[in-house]
């Protein structure tokens, strides 16, 4: 288990059991354990999610963002759900931006 800490300050967990999920689910990530952490991190934008949830956003390219969903339970504790590609991003849902 790793532990990146959001713009916010809380230490999100990317635990071995999650990683696993995420990359079962999508085979393309399993080089991108580092960039996930990385892109909780520092990302280029934070996006609100569905039930208090944040995506964390950040591009590779001109038309690829790596988005990591995470949850932060508390200012001590929190921890990494998802984690997927996308083509395009909905600029609306942006709450804070680099």
């Amino acid at each position: 288990m790793d532990v990146a800490y959001s713009i916010n300050r809380v230490p999100i967990r990317l635990t071995d059991e999650r990683w696993s999920h995420i990359v079962n689910a999508r085979d393309e990530l399993v080089d991108y354990y580092d960039d996930c952490l990385r892109t909780v991190e520092d990302p280029d934008f934070i996006l609100g999610g569905r039930h208090d949830s944040l995506k964390a956003v950040r591009s590779f390219g001109r038309n690829r963002f790596l988005v990591v969903i995470y949850k932060e339970i508390s200012r001590n504790d929190g921890f990494v759900i998802t984690a997927y590609f996308v083509r395009r991003i909905n600029r609306r849902d942006i709450i804070w931006r680099r």
